[in-house]
Formats: structure tokens, C-alpha cells, sequence
């Protein structure tokens, strides 16, 4: 069996790469083990999928956490505006809401799935619902792929097959074995985007319970240097704590040794000390006769408070006459500075991304081709790229998969 392109993988940036080699005159085959194509697409945002961030190039690549200089050829090829427009054009409408995150109309992933395979069938790309077993490689150029019963042959290969996270989606990192069987090196592999296991025994109690409005930042104690920041929600649950900020500032730890990063929650952020501490003595005034636990309703959530008061040292029957300065001092620290020692990364199934993948100094970043294999190109999050949260790792699964799928159809 012969063919122009053959992708590997159903996913956003094979999908697009597909569409795109189709686009441009290639016969294109697209292999997706799972019966249904773009599983993993059908579950993010919740279900909603928010399908880019509507941001300028530079916006973008600020958002990029991972080798962001190898993606200028791709977003400028294939910008988040041309994203928004790629699926307008198409019949799905889309709208922004905040931070610039762009969602379908109806809210639903399936809809961005549908309108992806829609594409596809009006283009007569060949869906082969089968398992890619490895690369057929010859002299250097790349001749085809091997499946379990046969082989299929064809001048160009994408390997769009995604990373490690959300392995019931079938992302099980293939596409590392195929890269490291063609020669490439496989950067270290490790969750992005992820929720975070804490140390302290405090923290599971506060299962549940959702901050907003707060800010947080991460220390990183090997070099006593703070490397995130950013302001909005978080979650605490049972294991330690999760939302868009924690999911955010996991991407910007790397080496997970045990007690290297502290997350600092300022749980008043609008309120600098001097207010804050003005407001602690009005409230102590006004509900002097009564106990400290039940006198902080109007500064912290229920749950919160007992936690809050056992950091601080105070009794939680301590009347609010009775507290002292140096109390009400530590109160005020830990309104300010409440603290979450990190102990882990949650496993890396459960991340929204891989950090790491196919080390991008062995691929061009103007094709997307291999520099050890030709005719063998990669796309999406198999390669070495991630960012932050807010529609940016789509995006750089649909700028990717297009900028393959141009110049696999044009080889």
C-alpha cells in the first residue's frame, strides 16, 4: 500500500497536519489507534474545549514555557488569529471570554471535533483505524510505517501522536519510541500543567475548598529566588492543591527535588499590611466578648479559619479581647504569607501536558522535518514544547500539525 503522507495520530496536530497536507495535493492516510478520532480534544476545558487564546504572536510566544524561539516560523505561518478564522470559515462560531480564551458558541469540544472531521472527509483524507508499530527508515529517508499485520509505504511520516498525559486518550508516548528509533533524543519527561502534592498536614482538611481573588507565588529555594506569580483561583483538595494558578506555576518547575518549592497564598491581596492590620484591630474591636473561631467569618471562609488560627498560634476560643500584638501579628503573616510546601508533581496521567519530548535542536523549525531522517516530520506535543494554561498548547498542536502538513504534501 502507497501513499503521499501518512500521520500518526488523530489528535489536534494531526488532524491539522493532515488536513493541511490534503489541502495542498497530497493522498494523506491517518492513522488513530483508537475508534474514535480526537479523544483527547473532546475533553478539554472541561468538556468546553477552549480551542486558542485570541493574542498576538508576540502575546503568544510569551505564554511559551518550553524553547518558545522554535515556534516563531510556525505562529507566524499559522497565527491565533488564523486559528479562530481556520474554524469560523468552517461553520463554528466561536466566542472570547476572559484572559482571551476563545470556546465554541455552543460550548461543546464535540463541536471542534466534528467540524476537525468534517474537514477531513470533504478532503479525502483516509481515517485507517489501526496501531502504528514503527517507522520504515532506509538510508536516512524515511520509507513508510509498520503496523502489527503489514506495512504501508509513503514519501512523508508525521508523527502527531502526542505525549504521555491522559494515557486512556491513547497518548502513550509512541511517538518517543518511534523518534528514539530514528535517532533523536528524548528530552526529560515530566508532567506540565499539572495539580501538586503538598507536605503539610493541614492542607488535606481544606478538601474542597476554592480560592478567588488571591494571589500566589512559588519560591524556588535552591536558588532563593521567587520564578512565578500570577493572581486568581486555586483549589485546595485532598493531596494538596490544584486550579488554573497551581496548574500555571507547575510549568515553571522543573527539577522536583524534595522541598525545593514553597507556594506562597496571599490571602488578602488587595489589603497591603498596614490596611490589613487596621481592619484585623476594627474586627477584634467590634466582636471583642467573642471567640477568635467564630469572629473572622467576614475575612475567610469557614474552612479556613481554624487552619488559619492554628498557624497563627492563637486558641481557637481565645476571646478577641485577649489577643495580643505579637497574635495578631502572626495572624497577619499568615493572612499574608499562608504557606504550601511542595512534595511532588501529581502523576504525569493527570497532567494537561508533557513537558519535555523530541528534542527540537534535531528538527527544523521552518518545515518541521527531521534533520537526521527525511521525510519524517513532527508535530504537536511529542516535541519538546508547552505553555501555560488559556488555549496556548492547542494552538501550538494547530501551528505545528499546519507548518508539517504544508511541507510533508509539498516533499
Amino acid at each position: 500500500m502507497k501513499t503521499d503522507v501518512i500521520v500518526i495520530g488523530a489528535g489536534p496536530s494531526g488532524m491539522m497536519a493532515a488536513g493541511t497536507a490534503a489541502e495542498n495535493g497530497a493522498r494523506v492516510k491517518l492513522l488513530e489507534k483508537n475508534q474514535r478520532v480526537g479523544r483527547k480534544l473532546a475533553i478539554t476545558g472541561k468538556g468546553r474545549c477552549n480551542i486558542t487564546n485570541f493574542c498576538d504572536n508576540d502575546e503568544f510566544i510569551s505564554h511559551v514555557t518550553a524553547n518558545p524561539r522554535f515556534l516563531y516560523s510556525s505562529i507566524n505561518n499559522f497565527s491565533c488569529y488564523d486559528t479562530v478564522a481556520f474554524f469560523e470559515n468552517r461553520g463554528l462560531r466561536t466566542k472570547v471570554e476572559r484572559g482571551n480564551r476563545v470556546f465554541p458558541e455552543s460550548d461543546k469540544a464535540a463541536d471542534v471535533v466534528d467540524t476537525l472531521c468534517d474537514w477531513l472527509s470533504e478532503l479525502g483524507v483516509e481515517i485507517i483505524r489501526r496501531e502504528a508499530k514503527g517507522l520504515l527508515i532506509e538510508n536516512g529517508c524515511i520509507k513508510g510505517v509498520r503496523l502489527n499485520d503489514g506495512e504501508i509505504f509513503a514519501d512523508s511520516v508525521i508523527v502527531a501522536c502526542g505525549g504521555l498525559s491522559y494515557k486512556a486518550t491513547g497518548s502513550t508516548g509512541d511517538g518517543y519510541t518511534f523518534a528514539k528509533a530514528a535517532g533523536h533524543t528524548i528530552t526529560p519527561l515530566l508532567p506540565s500543567l499539572v495539580p501538586l502534592n503538598t507536605i503539610d498536614a493541614d492542607i488535606p482538611g481544606l478538601q474542597g475548598l476554592s480560592l478567588k481573588n488571591v494571589s500566589l507565588t512559588v519560591i524556588d529555594r535552591k536558588i532563593n529566588k521567587e520564578i512565578y506569580s500570577d493572581f486568581g483561583e486555586m483549589l485546595f483538595t485532598h493531596f494538596g492543591i490544584s486550579g488554573p494558578m497551581v496548574l500555571s506555576a507547575s510549568a515553571n518547575m522543573r527539577d522536583m527535588s524534595p522541598n525545593r518549592y514553597t507556594v506562597i497564598i496571599d490571602l488578602k491581596p488587595a489589603l497591603d499590611r498596614i490596611t490589613l492590620d487596621k481592619r484585623l484591630l476594627r474586627d477584634l474591636s467590634a466582636f471583642s466578648n467573642k471567640d477568635m473561631i467564630n469572629s473572622l467569618g467576614s475575612l475567610l471562609p469557614k474552612k479556613l479559619i481554624p487552619v488559619v488560627l492554628d498557624r497563627a498560634d492563637i486558641p481557637p476560643h481565645t476571646k478577641c479581647r485577649e489577643v495580643t500584638a505579637a497574635q495578631r501579628k502572626s495572624l497577619l503573616d499568615i493572612l499574608k504569607a499562608f504557606k504550601a510546601e511542595i512534595r511532588s508533581f501529581r502523576p504525569i496521567n493527570e497532567a494537561i501536558v508533557t513537558h519535555g519530548g523530541v528534542d527540537v535542536k534535531d528538527v527544523d523549525p521552518r518545515t518541521m522535518q527531521s534533520k537526521l531522517v527525511k521525510g519524517l516530520y513532527f508535530a504537536g506535543e511529542v516535541l519538546d514544547l508547552d505553555a501555560y494554561t488559556g488555549g496556548f498548547n492547542l494552538q501550538i498542536a494547530y501551528a505545528t500539525g499546519r507548518l508539517a502538513g504544508q511541507n510533508a504534501a509539498v516533499k
